[in-house]
């Protein structure tokens, strides 16, 4: 059973360290921390704890905090710890999710009571998932990564095969589909559960410093180097690294990384002593690697180091009879995040969902689904109602796509597509027919990805 644990996050290091003293005290395991950054590593949709949070700190403060951890797991209990003339602040802040607050100066005795009553809820929450999965409903993958197009049923079965396996994993997709998403849940799967998960964009890291973020320095290494300072690899050891768009990597520093990959050790900046690694790495591109190789821009041994496990998201455009059900779930989302009622979506606006572009694929259709529930577009539920006619022609066209989608997932052949559709074959195929859908030039417009 994986022991409970108490984040707690404050910038002043009495207060931080006289609260942790006195939660130790009454039987917890603390985790203390000065930035909220920092305990955020910590976060899944398996944690087991609660965090306690000042709501006023520099940089990342806790309503900050409050909002990151609810869009990686809303059932994560967090206390906010507030001032004086902070109450009308944690008011709003419980109103956006928070557990509960408590207020300077307060009892040790007083916390500890609501923190067993929020680690009690959180077991609660996990149990009930646990049950859910195993009487055969929507499990925490199908949650996170929803569909029921035969890609998207192949690429959950091959993330619940290598969840556990601890292998290096390249994720391959477009913008928007869902990469990061990916690697938290094979992080989440894994015995690195409940240690950070420490996500690098490697296309943000700044060039004269990027070999400092990520493997550390010693003092005077460089100019301004004072301290000593952990880079990020060595920061998430007992976890799990995202790489994320591994492909903006400078070169020269791609033979440094391969080093890392191959022997798990690191060499901070300045220094000769080789730091052991223990951590899983997961690296995301949206440029195919393989052209980036010929290209002349991409290790070719790096990929190959890196391929130990594939997985390619596909993109909406791949699985376009997801869109309506996807549609509906993020707008049930979005509706709770906000506080909003629920927004009733016809069958003509799902039927105008599937039949757009979505460049952007998931993020894109979020925005869509955020914008409709705050009510910033409505266009589209007007525009269906104007003609019962055009009605007609957008069920038409939404149930056109929804056909070919399937014969797509499913690389043209029939008798899978009837059966889960849940049609007869003569119905499929007078359908085919009325609609001019040719099951071979619809499978080669839509290719399905021999790797999921």
């Amino acid at each position: 059973m994986i022991e409970s644990r108490i984040l707690l996050v404050d910038d002043e290091e009495e207060v931080r360290h006289s609260s942790a003293q006195a939660l130790e005290l009454a039987g917890f395991r603390v985790d203390p921390f000065a930035a909220a950054e920092l305990a955020l590593e910590f976060i899944s949709y398996s944690f087991v704890g609660v965090v306690i949070s000042d709501i006023r700190m520099p940089g990342m403060d806790g309503m900050t905090l409050l909002q990151r951890i609810r869009e990686i797991d809303a059932e994560v209990p967090v206390i906010l710890v507030t001032g004086h003339g902070d109450v009308q602040l944690a008011v709003r802040a419980m109103r956006e999710g928070a557990y509960d607050f408590v207020e300077k100066p307060f009892a040790a005795q007083m916390l500890a009571g609501t923190i067993r009553r929020a680690l009690d809820w959180r077991a609660l929450v996990l149990e009930n998932r646990r049950l859910k999965a195993v009487a055969g409903k929507r499990d925490d993958i199908e949650q996170r990564l929803p569909g029921r197009s035969q890609v998207m049923v192949d690429l959950r079965y091959r993330i619940r095969a290598i969840g556990a396996a601890d292998a290096d994993t390249l994720i391959i997709g477009d913008t928007g589909v869902g990469k990061e998403v990916l690697a938290r849940t094979l992080h989440d799967l894994s015995a690195r559960a409940n240690s950070p998960f420490i996500a690098i964009n490697c296309a943000a890291l700044p060039e004269n410093l990027i070999e400092s973020e990520l493997f550390g320095h010693e003092p005077g290494a460089f100019p301004g180097a004072i301290r000593p300072r952990y880079g990020k690899f060595e920061h998430g050891r007992g976890g799990t690294i995202l790489l994320d768009e591994i492909g903006s990597m400078p070169f020269d520093l791609q033979a440094k990384f391969l080093r890392v990959l191959q022997e798990r050790v690191i060499t901070r900046l300045g220094s000769n002593e080789v730091v052991p690694l223990d951590v899983r790495f997961i690296a995301t591109s949206k440029v195919d690697l393989e052209r980036e190789v010929a290209a002349g821009r991409f290790r070719a041994d790096l990929l190959y180091r890196l391929n130990v496990a594939t997985l390619r998201v596909p993109s909406l455009a791949q699985r376009r009879a997801d869109i309506p059900l996807l549609f509906l779930q993020l707008v049930r989302e979005s509706a709770a995040r906000y506080g909003r009622d629920e927004v009733e979506v016809s069958q003509a606006m799902l039927a105008e969902m599937a039949e757009r572009d979505w460049p952007g694929n998931v993020r894109e259709l979020r925005n869509a689904a955020e914008r409709l529930v705050l009510g910033l577009d409505s266009a589209p539920l007007e525009a269906a109602k104007e003609e019962s006619g055009r009605l007609a022609d957008k069920v038409a066209a939404y149930e056109k796509g929804l056909i070919a989608s399937a014969i797509a997932a499913h690389g043209g052949a029939l008798k899978p597509v009837y059966e889960s559709l849940g049609i007869s074959r003569k119905t499929l195929y007078e359908k085919m027919q009325k609609f001019g859908l040719d099951k071979k030039l619809v499978a080669a417009d839509f290719p399905t990805d021999g790797e999921l």
